[in-house]
């Protein structure tokens, strides 16, 4: 370990016990990062790091032209949830079933939704959304209807890689592929990299839709243990290289359980997939929603040969309904092109256009830093309400960013079973089963706290956890 990692761990350590001691209270201010650089005597680059390793596990948080702060995560009592061994034999109840049921909510205006990762209107800049369509109707002598390129409109993706400042310079329009929302590059993907009867890693808990597509397409899915603060275990991963075609994988924010895999374990990673010269399908679409002080880098960044197949769109964050996602597939893109020929020739013109229109004049940007303002704040009621209303053994996960809250509650509650109850109530969450191709995560939920804040979302999460406590 190099001496200035040395001390930055140094430092964050004595700032976290000062936290757990109380010499530092929730809410105190730290100081400046000049201040402490001339306090502890060190470069500005290595307090930089101390906090940022200190907001990395929760424990400050930094607010805009204030500084940094001690945050309230810092003072939570609940335990982690459990890091799962995985029982590949357990294959009953498959859940198809349960995710029908979870999906035929979607449009149901008096069910409170913490199940569907999809963002409230309020989160969306429609009207905005609104005058982009018109001006790329007006400014298109053809309103949209002749096709694009089929590997997607150049002027989308010159000001997708432009906006990509996290790659820094290392993505071109030449690289990227623009596709119908982020699942249909990842099908794309794993389609590019494997053939019927292939294993693919994955991590556990998994999200639904990956298992689905990798089911799909008759591969297989290894499930690999994580961990909720730091993600997936690359011992266990590494036991399995040998045997798997392609990894698939949400490393920021991952998709159910908000983890966010440290630098260090993302360049082991991609370390491994080339020793093994093994794919790896990065699915990066919560990347951009961090609630630290800047956006983490993907795995793509330290890809040097060309196997990490870098995903992204604006379904999460923009325009759930344009279907606008993207694809950066390394030395896989000729074939990712063929591909999108054959299935869907294109995209809709008209809608590349507005998207890109919003990243290229600074909006989008503007945009995201409202919408993290408000995730975060979405994400202290939630964490609150929890610790609140559900009895005192549950254990909740500490998300970085992202959309989801994980819990792990009593385990003689079957979550499957108190959907029905929560469902009859108006309430819908997504229950941990439909999270492993294993009959796994009974009694786990997920609850997504991207909704408009309200009286009634606080007393629906006050009713789910009576629900909860009447069912032990």
């Amino acid at each position: 370990m190099k001496n200035h990692e040395t001390l930055y761990f140094k430092i964050a350590k004595i700032i976290e016990d000062q936290i757990h001691n109380e010499t530092l209270s929730l809410g105190d201010k730290l100081p400046s990062v000049r201040s402490a650089q001339k306090l502890y005597n060190v470069s500005l680059n290595t307090i930089k790091q101390a906090y940022l390793e200190l907001e990395s596990r929760s424990l400050i948080e930094s607010r805009p032209k204030t500084g940094y702060y001690v945050s309230k995560s810092s003072q939570r009592t609940t335990a982690l949830p459990t890091i799962a061994s995985i029982d590949n034999h357990e294959k009953e109840n498959t859940p198809e079933d349960l995710i029908d049921k979870v999906f035929s909510t979607i449009n149901k205006s008096d069910v409170t939704q913490f199940a569907l990762g999809l963002p409230g209107k309020n989160f969306l800049p429609v009207a905005k959304l609104n005058k982009g369509i018109i001006n790329a109707v007006r400014n298109r002598g053809d309103a949209g209807t002749a096709y694009e390129p089929v590997q997607g409109s150049e002027e989308l993706r010159r000001a997708i890689a432009k906006w990509a400042l996290v790659m820094e310079g290392k993505i071109t329009e030449d690289d990227l592929v623009i596709t119908s929302g982020a699942m249909h590059a990842m099908y794309n993907a794993l389609m590019a990299v494997t053939s019927p009867g292939d294993s693919v890693a994955v991590e556990s808990p998994a999200y639904f839709g990956i298992l689905q597509a990798i089911k799909a397409l008759g591969l297989k899915a290894v499930e690999i243990p994580t961990h909720p603060l730091y993600g997936l275990d690359l011992d266990a991963l590494k036991k399995v290289l040998p045997e798997i075609k392609a990894c698939c994988l949400v490393t920021n924010f991952n998709n159910p359980m908000g983890f966010q895999m440290p630098d260090e374990n993302k360049q082991e990673l991609v370390r491994l997939i080339t020793q093994y010269n093994i794919p790896l399908i990065e699915d990066d679409i919560y990347g951009n929603l961090y609630f630290g002080s800047e956006r983490p880098k993907p795995c793509k960044f330290y890809d040097e040969a060309g196997l990490v197949l870098w995903i992204g769109s604006v379904s999460k964050t923009l325009a759930p309904g344009y279907r606008v996602g993207w694809i950066a597939p390394g030395k896989f893109k000729d074939k990712i092109i063929r591909q999108k020929l054959v299935q869907t020739v294109c995209n809709s013109s008209l809608y590349s256009d507005v998207i890109a229109d919003f990243l290229e004049h600074g909006r989008y940007d503007h945009h995201l830093r409202t919408f993290r303002n408000k995730l975060y704040a979405n994400y202290l009621q939630i964490n609150r309400a929890v610790e609140s209303y559900f009895p005192d053994n549950t254990k909740i996960a500490q998300p970085k960013g992202g959309f989801m809250l994980w819990l792990e509650l009593d385990e003689r509650i079957s979550t499957t079973e108190l959907y029905n109850t929560a469902i009859a109530h108006k309430i819908s969450f997504a229950p941990g089963r439909i999270f492993s191709q294993y009959n796994q995560y009974n009694n786990c939920m997920r609850l997504t706290y991207v909704l408009e804040w309200n009286e009634r979302v606080d007393s629906d999460l006050e009713k789910l956890g009576r629900i909860i406590k009447n069912s032990i």
